[in-house]
């Protein structure tokens, strides 16, 4: 691909990019890098099943958040670049292990390659666009009809708060804008008779420390726009990683107080999804970076 002025995501840098490298915030080129693909078993369970995910890790990210539990591939990349085919073969192999679905992990970057890959062959299981929620409407319409299940997260509600640990201070507006561009796309949640997710978005929040009242706002605002038309996945494995030592706030995990405090509040309003316990905050969690 000959360099391409991108605007995929909400900072809309118009930068050149080439197949293996890039001038805009994300510095990628647009042939993906990936740094694992394998099954994953640590999704929510209507995700990951007893045949495990089938992810694929790519490298970089649009967000760069300082507490970033892949920091290794979002912001040191990790990872090895790979044409459109040899993408294509990986999801023929992941299909072939008998995984529940193809998990694109931090995809953003890598749009126009996922596309292109998809239209040399699209699996029988469904596609899951794995993502931090920073996205454009505009970009996820383009993905209508090879996309099946939406996992993003919410991660703020506060602006301040995600400058400040994500670089992005519009950030509370484009994952809301986002969300609704994905519901409408998938509809509400629909599962097959083993209860596996054939269609739908599950919204992550991961609780911060110190940040409670974040993460009730942003509760409150998933059940306000969405209420059934979506899961909501509450996170308590916070652990201190990447640049987390640089903020005081964030050099420790959650307490159980923070979390009970915020597990009420999603218990009050009556979300469905999924809860994490307090006891996945463990970096043995954190997949081994091994393509």
């Amino acid at each position: 691909m000959s360099d391409y002025i991108c605007a995929l995501c909400p900072r809309r840098c118009s930068a050149a990019r080439s197949d293996t490298q890039g001038r805009g915030y994300c510095g990628l080129g647009t042939l993906p890098r990936v740094a694992r693909c394998a099954p994953h078993f640590w999704e929510e369970p209507c995700i990951s099943g007893t045949k495990g995910s089938g992810t694929i890790f790519f490298t970089g990210c649009v967000l760069s958040c300082v507490f970033c539990q892949n920091y290794a591939i979002s912001q040191e990349r990790h990872g090895r670049t790979l044409t459109v085919e040899q993408l294509s073969d990986e999801i023929k192999r992941l299909e072939e292990q008998g995984v529940h679905n193809i998990n694109l992990v931090s995809p953003t970057p890598y749009i126009e390659s996922i596309i292109r890959c998809f239209e040399l062959y699209k699996p029988g299981i469904p596609v899951v666009y794995n993502t931090g929620g920073y996205e454009r409407p505009q970009t996820l319409r383009r993905l209508e009809g090879i996309v099946d299940i939406y996992l993003p997260d919410m991660k703020y509600i506060d602006p301040e708060l995600s400058r400040r640990f994500s670089g992005a201070e519009d950030y509370p507006e484009a994952a809301l804008l986002a969300i609704k561009e994905m519901v409408r796309q998938t509809g509400a949640p629909v599962f097959d008779d083993d209860g596996m997710m054939k269609s739908g978005t599950i919204v992550r929040h991961l609780i911060l420390p110190q940040h409670t009242k974040n993460s009730i706002g942003v509760l409150e605002l998933l059940k306000r726009e969405f209420d059934k038309d979506i899961l909501v996945s509450l996170m308590g494995q916070y652990i201190p990683m990447g640049r987390a030592s640089e903020f005081k706030e964030l050099g420790r995990r959650i307490t159980a107080r923070e979390y009970d405090k915020v597990l009420m509040k999603y218990e009050e309003l009556g979300l469905d999804g999924y809860v994490q316990e307090l006891s996945s905050a463990k970096e043995s969690y954190v997949p081994d970076f091994d393509i």
